[in-house]
């Protein structure tokens, strides 16, 4: 297996991009739109991450992004407040396809600092949970 070190490492890439876009007033619609882009696929990534430590480290199956922050408190890695933000970011990642709509787009763009936070937050929480396999080391 071993998966989910690869998937946390592909989220902290993605993270990366999203946090150069983010976070920045007057922003004009093309960063805004590229911002909410990187979004979607930094979001992808880091339920996808989830998922696969739910799997791999605590042999939970969870097949959907609610799923996977509800198991994640269910662990000890979130807590009540960060899971109430996640479940409304998955709530805002199901509306970017409607950003095309001014309003919703900036009202998403406002709240990717603290999605991002969030996600930041979960990649090291899961990196800290995750047993060391002496044979995996480069020594």
């Amino acid at each position: 297996m071993d998966n989910h070190p690869r998937r946390i490492a592909t989220a902290e890439k993605a993270l990366a991009t999203l946090t150069e876009l983010i976070g920045r007033h007057p922003v004009d619609t093309v960063e805004r739109d590229a911002a909410i882009q990187r979004f979607e696929y930094t979001f992808e990534a880091v339920w996808k991450a989830g998922r696969s430590y739910l799997l791999e480290v605590e042999g939970i199956d969870a097949a959907s992004p609610k799923k996977v922050l509800r198991k994640l408190r269910a662990v000890g890695l979130l807590d009540d407040e960060q899971t109430a933000l996640g479940l409304e970011m998955v709530d805002d990642r199901n509306l970017t396809s409607h950003t095309y709509h001014e309003g919703l787009a900036e009202g998403i763009y406002d709240k990717l600092v603290g999605y991002a936070e969030l996600m930041d937050f979960c990649l090291k929480a899961m990196t800290r949970h995750t047993p060391c396999d002496p044979t995996n080391s480069k020594s």
